[in-house]
């Protein structure tokens, strides 16, 4: 960073780029966890941020900071921007715990339910599997590190000391994230549904010639055993998925915040 006039406005720029960070960790199920105190957590925010400004080499220009009301809508901006980027980039897991719950249910485990430890909520036991097991890949593959590198990236692509925009100037595409979202977790859910499908309409038929057989009794264990053989020869194909989108989304969200840029 420059020689600046004044230390409040370096004090300024290290705030900004620190709402930035706590933004992206509330909104990201990869550093978020419920049971890690929230000293912590802003703690680990400020580490980032005194190690994120000086890689990013960014400047103050003094004319920004003349009115508390501008500091006030840039530390709205930055918080907005953080959020953004923390909830596009982690599309692939978020659609990896979606189409968890859904299998889960087609195969009957909705019962079956334990507390997640990072939202505290009750999700189905095949997607909190899912889950774990996509965070471990995540960070295996060293995304928490691309996640951060991606800040660095978006505080050179638009400066927390940049011109003032509160709103996004241009079209973000938030439609294509949905469309996307929808797409991946179909595609991670579509092999359980197709083969329950196929073993309801094996119990029917079976109904419909062996009236004397209980086919109730005999699917629920069916469609278990099915489901986990399924699980079995398509968890490898959901971990090359999860591996293909994870740069992809990233990049997607670096571009989508670009909106903001003046």
């Amino acid at each position: 960073m420059t020689e600046l006039a004044l230390p409040t406005n370096v004090m300024l720029v290290y705030l900004f780029v620190f709402i930035r960070y706590v933004a992206l960790v509330e909104a990201s199920s990869l550093f978020r966890a419920v049971y890690a105190p929230a000293a912590y957590r802003f703690f680990f925010c400020a580490l980032l941020s005194m190690a994120s400004v000086s890689s990013a080499q960014l400047t103050v220009p003094l004319i920004l900071f003349d009115s508390w009301a501008s500091i006030f809508l840039m530390a709205i901006r930055e918080f907005v921007i953080g959020l953004l980027l923390g909830l596009l980039a982690f599309l692939p897991l978020t659609a990896l715990h979606i189409a968890g719950d859904k299998t889960g249910t087609a195969m009957g485990l909705a019962m079956a339910s334990v507390m997640d430890p990072l939202s505290q909520s009750q999700v189905s036991v095949i997607g909190q599997m899912q889950v774990f097991l996509g965070f471990w890949f995540y960070f295996h593959w060293n995304g928490h590190l691309l996640i951060i590198q991606s800040v660095i990236e978006s505080l050179q692509l638009i400066p927390p000391a940049g011109g003032l925009s509160f709103f996004a100037s241009n079209d973000m595409s938030l439609g294509l994230w949905l469309q996307e979202a929808f797409k991946l977790g179909i595609r991670m859910v579509i092999p359980f549904y197709c083969s329950i499908m196929l073993a309801d309409i094996g119990l029917g038929f079976l109904a419909r010639t062996v009236p004397q057989m209980n086919i109730f009794v005999l699917g629920l264990p069916l469609k278990i055993g099915l489901g986990f053989f399924v699980l079995l020869m398509v968890l490898p194909l959901i971990v090359d998925m999860l591996y293909e989108n994870m740069e992809r989304y990233i990049e997607f969200a670096l571009r989508s915040i670009i909106a903001f840029r003046i």
